[in-house]
């Protein structure tokens, strides 16, 4: 049994699994139907396979390495993150509390989900600092990292859409007017938070720099 890679399913699996933008817009998009939920899920998953694709290539040590091109990314994904939270938010003040805006289809919640995870500048560099400390002594890193960017997309194409198909599955509660209402306000308040969040970082970061 390879011990490494049991810790390394472990720590991936908590940082899949940790509430966030990702977490939300899910969230969001099962409340709209399960195809919405399941398509953002799918979505999500596509980013960090492109997260996990990037690190494998190095690119991620672009991101490490330049400053700017990192704080452009992050003010850009933030300002998305709170276009979101923004949006869902003035959906309360019209006649249906549900986030219809994400639409029926699987398209736009697909999106969604992907650009949310994907315009994310930490995860590449995160992976690009996680993936190497898990390659053992003498082994060949390429195909091993490889094997570790698969277990985290495998643990987001399982996790994100469970929590799609318990929302969808909770739906007939969720969906009551006031329940509605109550749900599309904490996710719509979570991701303004985020977004605010992830652009006052690069923004303070300029601040610092400056002074």
């Amino acid at each position: 049994m390879d011990a490494q890679l049991i810790a390394f399913t472990g720590v991936a699996a908590g940082m899949v699994a940790m509430p966030g933008a990702d977490f939300t817009v899910v969230v969001r998009n099962a409340l709209v139907s399960r195809r919405a939920g399941v398509a953002s899920a799918l979505g999500v998953a596509g980013g960090l396979l492109l997260h996990t694709a990037l690190a494998v290539a190095g690119v991620a040590a672009v991101l490490a390495a330049v400053p700017a091109l990192f704080r452009a990314l992050q003010l850009l994904g933030g300002s998305y993150v709170l276009y979101l939270g923004v949006r869902s938010l003035r959906s309360l003040s019209g006649p249906h509390t549900v986030v219809e805006d994400a639409g029926s289809g699987s398209a736009r919640p697909l999106r969604q989900g992907f650009v949310t995870n994907a315009l994310n500048p930490k995860a590449p560099v995160t992976f690009l600092s996680l993936l190497p400390q898990f390659v053992p002594d003498g082994s060949a890193a390429l195909p091993r990292t490889l094997l570790l960017a698969l277990i985290v997309v495998v643990l987001a194409l399982v996790w994100f859409p469970a929590v799609a198909l318990l929302v969808d599955r909770l739906g007939r509660w969720l969906r009551r007017p006031r329940a509605a209402r109550l749900v599309a306000g904490v996710t719509g308040t979570a991701l303004t938070v985020l977004g605010v969040v992830l652009l006052l970082e690069p923004l303070l970061a300029l601040d610092r720099g400056a002074a």
